[in-house]
């Protein structure tokens, strides 16, 4: 597939088959997802892998908690996904690495930091993970974990206090011939937010 048409084809899928998932197409995605840019190459990013019916409802009891009983829609469709992947961002990580000598500073004080670049480079890992999806003929969803719920999450799993998760991605084969909600992409995409030169009022 043409890389334009994997970029115009991507959409956040929130229902899926009961079609199992090539796990070589998992560890593609993966493999993808570690191919993204990172500042210092930190590479400060970890990915929890669900796929196993009794993980992933591991995770949604975790996440969701009694909600999973009586699901609203939204859920009720995304705990069809037979993968769940959770990409996790270590601060740390960015914070050594920057207090190594090639880097000039002396301290791993976080206020040298304009934006959160540990959340940033996960973010963008997750990104590859949705493309690659749709080059493998899948369906996927980016979305985030609700904050009271992090602590919950890295308990099921074993997750170490210093990763954060930013968010998670479910995997899976769309229901064939389904158009499905079309949710907030309803709203239409903007295309007045381009300034070229500078911020104008009318942009280009």
């Amino acid at each position: 597939m043409e890389f334009a048409d994997v970029v115009r084809r991507r959409r956040m899928v929130r229902t899926y088959s009961d079609e199992p998932v090539d796990p070589a197409v998992v560890d593609r995605v993966l493999a993808h997802a570690l191919r993204a840019p990172s500042a210092g190459f930190s590479q400060g990013w970890a990915f929890v892998v669900l796929d196993t019916p009794a993980d992933v409802e591991r995770y949604w009891r975790a996440t969701a908690g009694d909600r999973v009983d009586d699901p609203d829609r939204w859920l009720r469709g995304m705990m069809t996904a037979p993968v769940v992947i959770v990409p996790l961002s270590h601060k740390d990580a960015y914070l050594d690495r920057y207090a190594e000598p090639d880097k000039g500073w002396t301290d791993r004080s976080e206020d040298r930091w304009p934006v959160p670049y540990w959340h940033l480079d996960t973010a963008m890992a997750s990104l590859l993970m949705l493309l690659t999806a749709v080059d493998e003929g899948l369906g996927a969803c980016f979305f985030g974990v609700p904050g009271d719920r992090h602590d919950a999450l890295r308990a099921e799993f074993d997750v170490p206090a210093a990763y954060t998760p930013i968010g998670a991605v479910t995997l899976g084969h769309r229901v064939p011939d389904d158009v499905g909600s079309k949710g907030s992409v309803a709203r239409g995409r903007r295309t007045d937010v381009v300034h070229r030169g500078g911020w104008r009022l009318t942009p280009s």
